[in-house]
């Protein structure tokens, strides 16, 4: 997450499109929330909007606006998301679900900075910067013709790949203490160690999301510290194997992966895993395993698993 906002810092300030892609919940809309407001445009508007809750008749008018009469409904004109987010940011969720007949007149306006509203005749000039966020791989929608691929070239200027929460287990203890503070303010709540631990070795399926809604939760029936038995039964009682297997789901079905690169990828997560669990002490974590150190220091050169706190350990 530090490589990835430190490639946004970079960019930030031009006027390049850019695409988030990550599963649902891993929190795209808050970094397209990061680059706005770090941007020079953080004082212009910032609207958002997602393509998936919105039905493929209102789309157009959504975005684009309409002309008072230009169908049976428009009894009075209407600006678009595009026009009202002019000198500022325009952030597109689910660009994934945009229909065919759309894409068409999205990408014109990105290439002519230009907006026809339905039903009217005069173009209407705007300088938006464009953010989208897919939940899959773009490609793949391109390759199966659905989606346009001059528009996937169109936003594809500056990728950003958001990793899953159950890549990502450093954050989530940090992300936990966050939502605490955010829903018991007042209030100091710590968590016992062990559940601490269930947290961390959840595969959290909804992401962010889902630890967001998770801590809520908790924290209704919690007042001092929060239990092993405090903690959603789903959390309680995930079994390490069905982990394993589901760290490995995603390389599994999108990379086309024999049998001995599937059995390499759960090796990497299973001692990555045991790091995790152990506070990164290879001692601990080789212990945990059954496996003598040095033979655990191997596999680790191996499976080139590193502490990302550590680069240089």
């Amino acid at each position: 997450m530090r490589e990835i906002l430190t490639g946004i810092d970079r960019i930030v300030d031009s006027d390049s499109s850019i695409l988030l892609i990550g599963e649902t919940g891993s929190g795209k809309e808050i970094i397209a929330e990061y680059i706005h407001n770090t941007s020079n445009r953080a004082d212009k508007p910032f609207v958002k909007i997602s393509l998936s809750a919105m039905p493929a008749e209102l789309l157009e008018s959504e975005l684009f606006g309409h002309e008072r009469g230009a169908f049976t409904s428009a009894s009075t004109e209407k600006k678009g998301l595009f026009e009202i987010a002019n000198t500022g940011s325009i952030f597109l969720d689910d660009i994934d679900d945009i229909p065919l007949q759309i894409q068409t007149k999205l990408l014109r306006v990105l290439e002519t900075r230009e907006l026809m509203k339905v039903g009217g005749t005069k173009p209407i000039n705007i300088n938006v910067r464009l953010i989208t966020a897919s939940k899959i791989d773009l490609k793949e929608l391109v390759n199966r013709g659905i989606f346009r691929p001059d528009l996937f070239y169109r936003i594809n200027v500056v990728p950003f790949s958001i990793p899953p929460l159950r890549e990502r287990r450093d954050d989530i203890e940090l992300l936990f203490n966050h939502f605490i503070k955010h829903y018991k303010p007042k209030k100091p709540v710590s968590i016992s160690p062990d559940a601490l631990q269930a947290l961390v070795n959840y595969s959290w399926p909804g992401n962010v999301r889902e630890l967001k809604n998770t801590v809520q939760r908790i924290v209704l029936f919690v007042d001092n510290e929060i239990k092993n038995e405090d903690l959603p039964e789903e959390i309680k009682s995930e079994n390490p194997v069905e982990f394993l297997i589901k760290a490995c789901q995603k390389c599994y079905a999108e990379g086309d992966m024999k049998y001995e690169q599937i059995i390499s990828c759960l090796e990497h997560n299973l001692l990555r895993g045991s790091l995790v669990n152990n506070s990164w002490n290879q001692s601990k974590a080789a212990k945990s395993l059954g496996l003598s150190l040095s033979t655990f220091r191997d596999k680790l050169k191996r499976f080139n698993v590193s502490n990302p706190s550590s680069p240089n350990e």
